[in-house]
């Protein structure tokens, strides 16, 4: 079990419309603690009004927005993005982004809260969906390479760092040679300025992940994201 120190009742929020958020839940629960960690299934403005942070799940981006919108909860989600930590996953991500494309007709509702742009689905289709191993400095046991899993997966185009907010920490890459078909290769002595191969990212409070963490036994994104995002922000 991976364990972290808390104070007492920090309130870890997953958004429960749809997508994985049992998934988050489960891996949250095998976090280690010595004071209460409570685990919200938001689903109205009154659920989220009790998190001090929050996870926005992998699953279809359009209809968590969609359903969202219909619950009441995108200018309350925008407003909360504004002082609380807020982690999204694959679908999650893309609605932490401040540009989208690919989308589908109509568009695509965000919460923004990342300065990157995303390309949903950007590397292909169901049935181009992978496993990669990922070294991740920050995590606890960084040797122990992380199991990316990569389900039509947003693919990062750009970052847009400014003065006027907190910088953008890369957090994970998928290696060049691990890249999918589907991509241009990039070259070796090019790769660390290639923005699609970077596939985790920190700003200031908030984090992104195009992949899925909770579909592992691997819960060390989630003690990262307590430990780096949520805990700071605590009084």
């Amino acid at each position: 079990m991976d364990y972290v120190q808390v104070s007492p009742n920090i309130n870890i929020g997953i958004l429960a419309l749809q997508g994985a958020f049992a998934e988050h839940q489960a891996a949250l629960q095998k976090l280690s603690c010595q004071k209460t960690l409570a685990i919200v299934l938001v689903r109205t403005a009154e659920d989220l009004s009790a998190c001090d942070a929050l996870i926005i799940p992998g699953g279809e981006s359009t209809t968590i927005a969609l359903l969202a919108k219909l619950s009441g909860l995108l200018e309350p989600l925008r407003t909360f993005l504004q002082t609380k930590p807020v982690w999204g996953t694959c679908a999650g991500a893309i609605l932490l982004a401040q540009a989208v494309e690919n989308t589908k007709k109509g568009g695509q509702e965000l919460l923004g809260g990342i300065s990157v742009t995303v390309a949903r689905n950007g590397w292909g289709s169901q049935v181009e969906s992978f496993e990669a191993p990922l070294l991740v400095d920050g995590l606890r046991d960084p040797k122990i390479s992380f199991t990316g899993v990569f389900i039509r997966a947003p693919v990062l185009l750009a970052l847009h760092p400014s003065t006027r907010n907190a910088p953008i920490e890369i957090v994970a890459r998928l290696p060049p040679n691990l890249m999918p078909k589907t991509q241009k290769m990039t070259p070796c002595d090019e790769a660390d300025s290639d923005p699609q191969s970077i596939v985790a990212v920190r700003q200031g409070r908030h984090m992104l992940t195009t992949f899925h963490p909770e579909l592992t036994k691997d819960s060390r994104f989630h003690e990262y994201f307590v430990r780096t995002c949520v805990l700071p922000t605590l009084p």
